[in-house]
């Protein structure tokens, strides 16, 4: 693990901003290449990125303040949420598009892969500093986080509520599940997946419902092995429950745009 890379004095540059600042360039860059492609300009390429910055970044911040009902932590610095960050950084490029009078679809659908991509690299962050690590594993993939956010020990994951032997001593460093390379890896496979599709023809909207889909399932898969304490219903997460109206919304949309191109077809 390598939280922080450069300190000096209380100046610090932290492998998750790094990450962070990789995924938006990364991101970026291939959103420029989509938008090329579908027939829209570099200048509304920067400015989706720059408003899927700003929204995403306060969006985040709203989500974990909400999800531990405490808005001082809008100031903290830790606390930074992808459904959350999804959300705010839908509305802000929403918002952008609208004033623009930009084809929202077209926008979506060219965005996607560079969505997939950026979240793999800030999922990469997550590991670099030990968080959204998953539940104990004595498998060979199980990774140990000593110096995690919060550390591995058997007490941090009891506070999770994730079961673990009471005999184990509370200080004692745990090896879990490293559920940010899973889910970095699922997104690598994602943007694979949709810049494949995305050179073939579709009907507007397909490949951002596609999007939807994928993501779906894989932060609904993933969550079964999360250290998580958000649990509201049984076994099932809050980001769960998201995942499966995101799943819903991204069928909904491709069904009627392929039920639109029939149309078209007559």
């Amino acid at each position: 693990m390598y939280p922080t890379l450069i300190k000096i004095g209380s100046f610090e540059i932290t492998t998750f901003g790094l990450m962070m600042f990789a995924a938006f360039i990364v991101g970026g860059w291939v959103l420029t290449r989509q938008f090329r492609r579908y027939g829209l300009t570099d200048d509304a390429a920067s400015s989706m990125v720059m408003a899927a910055a700003l929204g995403g970044i306060a969006g985040a911040k709203i989500y974990y303040a909400i999800l531990f009902h405490d808005w001082h932590l809008l100031f903290d610095r830790a606390g930074l949420v992808w459904y959350g960050g999804m959300i705010g950084g839908f509305l802000g490029c929403a918002g952008y598009l609208f004033a623009k009078k930009i084809d929202f679809l077209t926008a979506a659908d060219a965005a996607a892969p560079g969505m997939a991509i950026g979240y793999a690299l800030g999922r990469i962050g997550c590991f670099l500093v030990g968080d959204d690590y998953g539940r104990p594993t004595n498998s060979w993939i199980g990774i140990a986080f000593p110096k995690g956010s919060p550390p591995t020990t058997a007490e941090a994951l009891r506070q999770f509520g994730v079961r673990v032997d009471p005999a184990i001593p509370p200080d004692q460093i745990l090896r879990v599940h490293p559920t940010q390379l899973y889910e970095s890896a699922a997104a690598f496979v994602m943007f694979a997946i949709l810049m494949a599709v995305s050179r073939r023809s579709y009907s507007r909207g397909r490949i951002f419902g596609l999007f939807l889909i994928l993501m779906g399932i894989e932060r609904f898969l993933v969550e079964i092995v999360r250290a998580k304490d958000d649990r509201f219903l049984g076994p099932f997460t809050i980001a769960q429950l998201i995942s499966v109206i995101i799943l819903l919304i991204g069928s909904v949309l491709i069904l009627n745009r392929s039920a639109a191109k029939v149309q078209d077809l007559r």
